[in-house]
């Protein structure tokens, strides 16, 4: 099982920036995803998640109304969209993947509940 984060990068005060998921070796529409971050000196926190299709998602306060998560299942891939950054943005991005609440209809933001995770990638948010 594979699950790479890509499209971090270095961005100013109000860019946009679209993360991406690729998941690879499992069944992907049978797993819930959800995207987390750390910052320096900080836990790691749930930033947002998404069910098996679009029907669910949810998003941490911090977030909301900026960021958008969306998956295409036929292309394995889950997105965040990033709108308005902030340099409280700044952290290592990393996206997981929860069978559990794939059938329960619901996704998780807590980081004990994944099963896979994926290495990270770093957004940087300049003031």
């Amino acid at each position: 099982v594979q699950l790479q984060a890509s499209g971090g990068g270095l961005a100013q005060t109000g860019d946009s920036l679209r993360l991406s998921c690729a998941a690879s070796g499992l069944p992907f529409n049978y797993y819930t995803i959800s995207w987390f971050r750390q910052a320096p000196g900080k836990e790691r926190e749930g930033v947002s998640c998404i069910g098996r299709s679009d029907e669910i998602s949810y998003y941490a306060e911090s977030v909301k109304g900026r960021f958008t998560i969306s998956r295409d299942n036929a292309k394995n891939t889950v997105y965040l969209q990033m709108n308005s950054l902030k340099p409280e943005d700044t952290a290592v991005y990393y996206c997981a993947a929860d069978r559990k609440n794939a059938y329960r209809s619901a996704c998780s933001m807590r980081s004990y509940q994944m099963n896979y995770w994926g290495k990270g990638t770093l957004v940087t948010v300049s003031s």
